[in-house]
Formats: structure tokens, sequence, C-alpha cells
């Protein structure tokens, strides 16, 4: 059986909201942080960064909630999450499945901190940038890859939640309205908000 250790109000969502999509039969293992259950000993030999998420399915053990959405998706080709490693498209995958902590992360912090980062030393260039690539590349549509919805737009759908719909950190667009739109009207994703709040 598939564990999930997650937390309300945490990174969790985008793992909550992959299982969702899976359709795996899966257990939800409540790691409170508000609590400091990230920081038991047993946990932290699943992870220990002290962090949620956290996945086990059977002897696999990982934490991050993009290689966990990479996990699935290529563990069980059958949720047809992930492109297979012999299609074309996979290649832009695993670039949009890794832009989420790679580039929309460290932006969000440089935004919210207001910390000056010269662009030739910040590996996601600017903030601006940043954005201004995922505009240009969600415009395209409906989803990150195009017709088909991918573990990449989890992963996505859920940095720009978070960034543009929850916390109001980066200004709104057209393409980000629509793109979210389309995520949050996703049956798994309405389940996983519903799960989120308890």
């Amino acid at each position: 059986m598939i564990k999930l250790y997650w937390s309300p109000r945490s990174r969790s969502f985008t793992t909550l909201w992959l299982m969702e999509e899976s359709g795996l039969p899966y257990e939800r293992v409540l790691t409170d942080i508000t609590t400091g259950a990230q920081k038991a000993p047993d946990y932290l030999k699943i992870n220990p960064m002290g962090k949620v998420p956290a996945l086990t399915d059977g002897d696999a053990a990982l934490a991050e909630a993009a290689a966990i959405c990479a996990y699935i998706g290529d563990r069980y080709p059958e949720t047809k999450l992930a492109p297979a490693v012999t299609d074309p498209r996979r290649a832009r995958y695993l670039q949009w499945l890794f832009f989420s902590p790679g580039c929309i992360e460290p932006a969000i912090i440089q935004i919210f901190s207001k910390i000056e980062i010269p662009t030739s030393t910040a590996a996601w260039g600017s903030a601006t940038q940043v954005f201004d690539v995922l505009d240009a590349a969600l415009a395209k549509g409906p989803w990150i890859l195009g017709e088909e919805f991918s573990a990449a737009d989890v992963v996505i759908g859920s940095g720009l939640n978070y960034a543009v719909r929850l916390f109001k950190m980066v200004p709104s667009r057209p393409a980000f309205d629509a793109y979210l739109a389309r995520c949050t009207a996703r049956p798994a994703f309405q389940r996983a908000e519903t799960i989120a709040a308890g």
C-alpha cells in the first residue's frame, strides 16, 4: 500500500492532488507539522529533512513533491500522468516537472523576501523571467504539454495556486487565471482541497 505522509496547509497539497489524480489506492498518514510530528525519529527515517510530504511504496521511500510526482508517474504508467521514456514529449515533461521547485519556488522567495539577486547569479534568472516564461508556455494550453494533462501540471498548478490564487504573491495574468481555472475545476483537485481543509 502506498502511504502518503502529509500535513494540512503545506506543500503536501501537491502530492494529495497527484494521488487523487492517479486513482491509485493509498493511505494518508497525517504528519502534523504544527505539533512537530515531522521531527519524530520514525518519520526522520523516511525523510531526514523532517519535512512533508513523503511517500512510501513497499520498500521504496522518498520525499520532495516533484520527486514523488515523478515516481508515481513512472512507477504506475497506467495513471497516464507521465509520457513514456520513449515519447519525445518526455523531455519537456521533465523540464516542467522540475520548473516549480527549481524556478517558481525560488522566484516566490525572492519576491517575498525582496532580496535583490543578480540574474547572472540566480539559477532561476529573475522572478520576472520565470513568470514571463511560464506565461508564454501556459498561453498555448490547455495544459503545460498541450492537450494532455500530466504530473507536471500538478506541480506547476500547485505552485501557481499557492503564488497567485491563495497568497497573491505573484500578480495574476490572463494565462495564469485560465490555467488555474482549468486546474481547480478538476475533480481530483477539488477532492485534494477538501482533504487539505480537514
